[in-house]
Formats: C-alpha cells, structure tokens, sequence
C-alpha cells in the first residue's frame, strides 16, 4: 500500500532503525516550546529499535498500516487516525507492517532533556510474532 504524503518525507535516516526510515523535522523550538514535532515515514517492514524516552512522547499516525508494541506487551495493529501516547520511560518501538508504507508525527515533549533512549534492534522473530 502506498501512501500520500502530507509532509516532506525528509532525510533517510539508518542510526536506531531496521530498513528504510525517512526523518523530516516540522517544528524545533526548544527554546520557546521545549518540543519537538517531526514525520517519520517508515517503508514496508522497517522500523525504529526499542527505545524509551524519560518524559514519553506522543504519536499521529497520519498514512498507511504499521506497529506499535511495548516490552513484554502485545503488538498492536496502527492505521491513519491512531494516537498513541507512550508514558515516561517505557521501552516500545513503532514501525510499518510488511506490506505497506507508515507514516507518523511524533510530538516530543520537555525535547530538552528528553533524548531518547536506544536499546538496541528488534529481532526478526519480534517483529513477526503476535
């Protein structure tokens, strides 16, 4: 499944993600704001490692089908209108499924100080179980 951009799809970015993953940065005032606000487009399969972030984060889920699970959770199905809001320090990842394209906003709040926190990739069998 294809998806229509909303934004510009950004750079390629490689660090911290399986597959092919674009970054594109919308808002950066950490000075006035102390947020962050940027798209992520994930191609089919890839996704982000498991990670954390000391203050949580928020997702938009705009375009196309992806993941979203947390350590020791299930995984769960996201489509276009999802919203999902990640608690302070709670390992997760988020990615688009095998056979379409994801696209999120992620909003991260108190950006100053809350740099997320990699944990490494998540495995084949990971990805793929339910």
């Amino acid at each position: 499944m294809k998806t229509t951009e909303i934004f510009s799809k950004g750079q390629k970015v490689s660090i911290n993600f399986t597959g092919e993953a674009w970054l594109s940065m919308l808002s950066e005032d950490i000075k006035n704001l102390d947020t962050t606000v940027y798209n992520v487009t994930f191609a089919p399969g890839s996704r982000n490692h498991w990670h954390s972030h000391p203050y949580g984060q928020i997702l938009l889920c705009t375009s196309g089908e992806g993941y979203y699970q947390e350590k020791g959770q299930p995984k769960r199905r996201l489509k276009a209108g999802d919203i999902i809001e990640i608690k302070p320090n709670v390992v997760h990842w988020h990615g688009a499924t095998p056979h379409s394209d994801f696209v999120h906003i992620g909003i991260t709040p108190q950006a100053s100080r809350n740099n997320a926190v990699w944990l490494g990739p998540v495995s084949e069998e990971e990805y793929e179980s339910y």
